[in-house]
This record gives structure tokens, sequence and C-alpha cells, in this order.
């Protein structure tokens, strides 16, 4: 019996639980002088939609003549594969569960069968928690590997000795250790000690998710349209945030803010895009706060509609913090370069990877999301100032211009240090 290429002497029933979704472009991949030696591995991937999964899919945009993906199945994968310009290869999640060990064997399997056939040199994994996977292959496969560290893992390795003790060795014998932010670095070697080179990688915007709102008419159309639909007036103040519903992004701490800029005489409202574990909790909130008139939940709103939301607002904020007990933490969210994109002041906080997005006073205000009066001030001071927002606004625009440095993931070991370490 042979299973990707691998002969198996004993005879054995083998579930199909792997699928290749194979794009128009792989059957010419041998006639281009540049072939793929890079493997990435996203347990997730688009078109699901997430942080992680952007962070992924723009770094695989950059180097799309040398990547391979290595991802799990999803909901829509069949059409979107076909449409891209590098080769997905994906394995099934069956629906009676046991995510975590079919990602293991479908990561694994997959990426031997994909070595005999382009012998990539590289492995980027996106999940540092899937370091299983990526030991054994670093062993049964002669690649060099990094490893993509998002923070979550971090807190999660933390509450089992013996799992901390396999993240320390896999992360020492990366080649190399790529964050997207600095904050998450530092929180990553507070509680580890390695010698692997440890590379800063911040996400970059996808322009190309707005492409429609160049004409500056259509941005003002789109604002109107969504302040209309939600009875926003248009002399209003309207602050946003972007993102899953989950504890640890403190929506509840925005909401906390409206009743006091009410009773300052400030004509506030909240728009909130995302869906999540906490949205009941925050709709509690509104109710026992009277603010169901001002706080508006629109659910996870589509990439194409999502601009006029962000043309819509005056304020973005998220009041992010690292919740210990539901081991989350925030990096750098790309939703702050979009943001910024469309001129938007931030508000932020200084306890996250908001840190390396954020520059205090000049595209937004940092605040610690445990002092009250620091974010009630900061929200103050933006409401009432038009030509504040208009300032820090503007010069959001050029740093959401920012470029990423993915292709030098793959110089030789010799030349790491000229990375960011």
């Amino acid at each position: 019996m042979e299973i990707f290429g691998l002969k198996i002497k004993k005879k054995v029933k083998f579930p199909v639980l792997i699928r290749e979704n194979k794009p128009q472009k792989l059957a010419k991949i041998k006639d281009e002088t540049v072939s793929p030696d890079i493997l990435v591995i996203a347990p997730s991937f688009f078109p699901k939609s997430g942080e992680i999964e952007e962070y992924i899919y723009n770094r695989c945009l950059q180097d799309r003549e040398r990547v391979i993906v290595l991802t799990a199945s999803c909901v829509g994968d069949r059409v979107f594969d076909r449409i891209q310009k590098f080769a997905i290869y994906r394995w099934r999640i069956p629906k009676f569960g046991l995510t975590p060990f079919f990602n293991l064997l479908g990561s694994v399997l997959l990426a031997i069968k994909l070595y005999f056939r382009y012998r990539y040199r590289y492995i980027e994994c996106s999940y540092g928690y899937n370091f299983v996977a990526l030991l054994l292959l670093s062993y049964l496969l002669p690649v060099r590997f990094l490893v993509y560290v998002q923070g979550n893992e971090i807190l999660r390795a933390l509450r089992n000795p013996w799992v901390r003790s396999l993240l320390s060795f896999t992360l020492k014998r990366a080649t190399g250790i790529v964050c997207d932010s600095f904050f998450i670095r530092n929180f990553l070697t507070r509680y580890f000690q390695f010698q692997t080179p440890t590379h800063v990688i911040h996400p970059v915007l996808r322009k190309e998710k707005f492409d429609d709102i160049e004409d500056p008419n259509c941005i003002e159309n789109l604002r109107q349209k969504v302040r209309n639909s939600h009875n926003i007036p248009t002399s209003a103040v309207v602050i946003l945030s972007v993102g899953k519903l989950q504890k640890h992004q403190g929506f509840n701490l925005v909401i906390d803010n409206l009743p006091p800029l009410l009773t300052l005489g400030l004509d506030v409202h909240y728009i909130i895009c995302g869906q999540g574990p906490f949205e009941e909790e925050l709709r509690s909130q509104v109710r026992y706060l009277r603010l169901e008139p001002r706080v508006h939940f629109c659910k996870a709103i589509p990439e194409k509609k999502l601009a006029g939301y962000y043309a819509a607002c005056d304020i973005f904020a998220m009041l992010s913090f690292i919740d210990y007990k539901a081991a989350s933490i925030e990096g750098f969210s790309v939703v702050y370069l979009e943001a910024s994109y469309f001129g938007k002041p931030i508000i932020a906080s200084c306890l996250s990877g908001a840190v390396d997005a954020v520059r205090h006073e000049e595209n937004g205000i940092l605040v610690n999301p445990h002092s009250g009066s620091e974010m009630l001030t900061a929200f103050r001071r933006l409401c009432e100032d038009k030509g504040l927002r208009e300032k820090l606004g503007h010069r959001g625009k050029a740093l959401a211009s920012s470029k990423s440095l993915h292709e030098l993931l793959s110089l030789a070991e010799s030349h790491y240090r000229c990375l960011l370490i």
C-alpha cells in the first residue's frame, strides 16, 4: 500500500482525509525560472477570515512564485484556491471533531509528500502551538524552519510545564522566530530563553481590499450610507472598533466611556464590527447603561463593505489587554493600518501590540486600559477637537504605507544579522 508516495507494508484502512486543491498555475510551475522553495504551514488560511489568516496571506503574496501553502480545508476554499497564483494544498477536517489531531496528521503527511515533489528548503509554520508537527518534520526532512509566534500559544504553554518545555525546545531548534510586533517578541523572551534569531515583521496593509474607494466623493458617499443605515446624524462623532468579540479586545471599556462623554454634551455613537463569544455580555452592558440608540452591533462585515465603516467613523478605538485566564493576547492587528489608511486617529492600549502600530501623539493616543481617567481624557480630546483628529489621521496615512521584510527570511543563515533582532 502506498500513501503520499510512502510505501506501507501492512495493509490498513486509511480514511480519505487529505485533499489537494491545485490552482491552474500549478501545471505550469515547472516551466518557470523560479521554483517554489518555501512551504508555509498554516492550520487556518483564507478564505477563512481573521487577523492571522490575513497576516499569512499577505506574507504569501510577497513571494507568490516561491511559496507553497499547506493548510486545512474550510468553506469556500475550492473557488479561492483556483484563483491564487501560488499552489495551495489542504487536508480535510472531519465533521466529528479531533481537529488538533488531524492538523498534526495532515500537515506532517502532506509536507513529506510535497517535499519529494518540490524539494523545498524552508518551512514557515504560522502557528507556534503546531510545534509538534514542526518538530517531527525538522527531524524527517533536511530543511530549515521558522516558527511564527502570535502570543496566545505562549500563554497556553505557560499553563503546562511539559508543553512549555517542548515549545522551548522547538524555539531553540528553529532557524528563526517571527513575531508580528516587538510587544510579542518581548513577551516571548520574558518567559523563554533561547539564542535563536528573532525577527519582528509587522503586518502590511493589503490595499486591494479598498481599490474602489480612491475617489474622495466615493468615500463621502460610503460615509453617509453607513451613517444613514444606523440613523447616525452627520454631525455626530462616531467611534469604531473592528475585531472578534472577545474580552481581551476591550470593547466593554469603550462602552464604559460613552456615558461620561454623553454627560459632557458630546453627540457620540459607537459601531462594533465583529462577532464572538463576548457579544451577549456586551449587549447586556449596553442595555444596563441604556445605550441602545448609541451602540450599533454590526456582526462580521464582509471585506468589500468594511471600507464604508472606516469612512463613517471619526475615531478608531481598540483597548486590548492581556487576558491570562483566557490565554488571549493581542499582537499587531492589521485593523490599525486599515484605520490609518482612511485617515482615522486611533485610541489604543499601551499594553498590546498596538504600541508598534500607534505612535503616541503622532497617529493616535496610547492609554493604559486599566486607567479610567486616561481613557476618558483621550476620548474627550478627540471628540472635542476635530483639528486634532485630522492632524493625527493625516500622519497615520503615511505610516500605513509601510512594507514588510518577509523576503529576507529565506536568506542564508550567515545573513540573518541584517534582520531585526
